[in-house]
């Protein structure tokens, strides 16, 4: 943990393209906030960015069985009962995900778990880096589906009733993402989640993962959202649930990305009283 955050402190200072772009997200979601509270924010996630390239160095060791072993002492399920009983109804799981915490041991301990996950993902560059993160991931049982081809592989788990895992904190391009309202501005966002869930009779469970002060990370499978008759609210539900995500765990979310992308900051509505 101190490791970690003194090496995050060190990329605050040297990576200045990200961090300039962190910057311009937390001014423009917290407005209201002071700078030297921002900055605070800045620090800590950056901190934050620092302790998960440890935690993600795991994946690397050369030890066979090293990931699979500092997962199942480091992270920990809450809800799991939330996964059975969506589980009972036979018609596969859509796990609402984020880029909060530690996203890769969110998906490593629930296949930890006996959940049959499968998450929609970008093959990475260089090959190399590709080959290792997948041979590790199917080592602790997480299967991929890589975009832009994902619609097989994620009927397939559905229909085998495993859990598919989408993350929605990302910007989207047409015509995947669709306008949503994110911190009062509207932003292409994932819009398949919704309607998949409409199609398949899926249930929507969200999965906010969260450090602790201790280090270890806890994964909190939330109750299931409900649906509508409407794709665009109820992925607008979806992203509320997000953003509400990134205000409850600011430091743990992943404010480096060009998340705002073509955005209209005028057409900004301002949040809501007692938002965090």
């Amino acid at each position: 943990m101190a490791l970690g955050a003194f090496l995050g402190r060190l990329a605050l200072l040297f990576n200045t393209r990200h961090s300039r772009v962190a910057r311009e997200n937390l001014s423009k979601c917290f407005p209201e906030w002071t700078e030297a509270r921002r900055e605070a924010l800045l620090r800590k996630n950056y901190e934050h960015y620092g302790r998960m390239v440890l935690e993600l160095a795991h994946m690397f060791a050369p030890v066979p069985g090293h990931f699979r072993a500092y997962v199942q002492r480091n992270v920990r399920i809450v809800g799991y009962e939330n996964w059975e009983k969506a589980k009972a109804r036979g018609k596969g799981v859509l796990f609402l995900g984020s880029h909060i915490a530690n996203w890769e041991f969110a998906a490593s301990v629930g296949a930890l778990k006996e959940i049959p996950i499968t998450i929609v993902t970008r093959r990475l560059k260089p090959a190399w880096l590709h080959d290792w993160m997948e041979k590790t991931r199917l080592s602790v049982g997480v299967r991929a589906a890589y975009q832009p081809r994902t619609i097989p592989a994620v009927m397939k788990a559905l229909r085998d009733n495993g859990g598919v895992v989408f993350v929605m904190d990302q910007y989207m391009s047409p015509p995947m993402g669709e306008p949503m309202r994110l911190f009062g501005v509207r932003v292409h966002t994932l819009a398949a989640i919704a309607p998949l869930a409409r199609r398949t009779g899926a249930a929507i469970l969200p999965v906010l993962p969260t450090r602790d002060p201790d280090g270890t990370v806890r994964i909190i499978i939330e109750p299931e959202i409900p649906l509508g008759d409407d794709d665009k609210a109820d992925n607008q539900k979806l992203a509320d649930r997000v953003e509400a995500w990134m205000r409850a765990v600011p430091d743990q979310a992943l404010w480096a990305h060009r998340r705002f992308k073509d955005v209209d900051w005028s057409d900004r509505v301002p949040a809501a009283k007692g938002a965090p």
